[in-house]
Formats: C-alpha cells, structure tokens, sequence
C-alpha cells in the first residue's frame, strides 16, 4: 500500500540539505589590478569562500602579508635617478 499523497512528489533522498552555517562563496567580484602579486593576493580571498569561519584567518593573514610584501617592493625597486644638488656660488 502507498502511503503518498496524490499530487504531492515524493521525498527526494538525495536532494542537499542547505545547512546555513555551512560555508557559501561571498561572490564578490575582484577586478584584477594589473599587478601580478596584488592579483594573485586578491585570487586567494577565493579560497576562503569553500572553508568554515574559522579557517578564514589563515587566508585573511595570507592575503594581509601579499599586500604587505607589495607594497614594501615598492619601497625597494630603484626610482629615476636623483638630479645632482647645484652648486651654490662661494664668495
């Protein structure tokens, strides 16, 4: 004997059960910046899309110290060489 009510589809067993605490991408768009460390920083934020809460911190520290090594390079790399100072006429 059915038990099921007409017109009413059967359970579906394998259908996912949406858990709200289980962890969902942000989606939030990342434009590249044109820089390949800072994008490839940027890209790592995506990994903390498919972890729990708590795994966020690792990939936020990662990203923090990308940035961070960007932008000390920047302080590094040689910049236009500096004019000499002029002379100033001894009386």
């Amino acid at each position: 004997m059915d038990d099921a009510v007409p017109g009413t589809p059967p359970a579906a067993e394998d259908e996912p059960v949406h858990d709200p605490a289980a962890p969902a991408p942000l989606n939030v768009p990342r434009t590249p910046t044109g820089d390949a460390g800072v994008d490839a920083a940027l890209d790592r934020l995506g990994d903390a899309d498919h972890l729990a809460t708590d795994g966020h911190l690792e990939v936020y520290e990662d990203v923090h110290r990308g940035l961070r090594d960007a932008l000390t390079a920047l302080d590094v790399r040689p910049g236009p060489p500096v004019p000499p100072m002029p002379h100033a006429p001894r009386s």
